[in-house]
């Protein structure tokens, strides 16, 4: 096992139970998606060891030759970045979760092209909660209908919402967009959508995350160290 990845999950884990407690809910109200995009099979394999099970990952190709590799009965894989729509088939065909639907063409192609026999592929539609230009997502008010309709696709169950805020700046308030994300959750919730997950808050922000109602974090670098990109 990997000490120091290891370790570094024993942290994080300890920073999101007291980010929990802080906001006054149960300590296992988020749970920790691991973010091994990038990082090889080998550091997967060591958080596996670590109690780790779910993690995500961002680019496909790189994606399938890990999920190739690694037991997949213990592994709960969920794939966090953008959507093209010539990935669709491989992400509907490998992964258990999806967190970047944006477009109700791509959620019809994810149900399309989910293979018959398997699982419902689970999915949080991604929301542009701060209006960036460069960022993916629906608009706030575009989501309930997106929602509605990714509902009503079959081999597909809605989950929630996901977003990436912009990072807050100095004396901005780090909660705001976590809180609208959350106002728009429960608003969706109370129109009758079945929604119970929250995909909000990374290696820098998740404890303002947990406070406004996060129920799943997505860390990378605090597990894994930093990340080198291929030039």
């Amino acid at each position: 096992m990997n000490p120091s990845i290891s370790e570094n999950l024993t942290a994080i884990r300890a920073r999101i139970r007291a980010a929990c407690a802080a906001a006054g809910r149960a300590p296992d109200a988020a749970r920790l998606l691991a973010v091994s995009k990038t990082f090889g099979a080998d550091a997967v394999r060591a958080a596996l060891d670590a109690g780790q099970a779910e993690f995500g990952e961002s680019y496909v190709q790189e994606a399938l030759p890990k999920i190739a590799a690694l037991p997949r009965g213990r592994i709960v894989w969920h794939y966090i970045g953008p959507i093209q729509s010539n990935k669709t088939r491989d992400i509907a065909a490998h992964f258990d979760w999806v967190h970047g639907v944006d477009r109700e063409k791509i959620a019809r192609r994810l149900s399309e092209q989910r293979p018959e026999g398997t699982a419902p592929l689970q999915v949080c539609v991604q929301v542009n909660i701060s209006g960036e230009r460069s960022k993916s997502g629906v608009a706030p008010e575009e989501a309930p209908a997106l929602c509605r309709a990714v509902a009503a696709l079959p081999r597909l169950r809605l989950r929630g919402l996901m977003a990436i805020p912009a990072p807050a700046q100095p004396g901005e308030d780090a909660r705001a967009p976590f809180r609208r994300l959350r106002e728009l959750f429960e608003s969706l919730r109370r129109d009758g959508l079945e929604l119970d997950t929250l995909s909000a808050g990374m290696s820098d922000d998740f404890e303002a995350a947990i406070a406004e109602g996060s129920t799943l974090v997505r860390i990378g670098t605090a597990i894994f160290g930093q990340r080198h990109y291929e030039q």
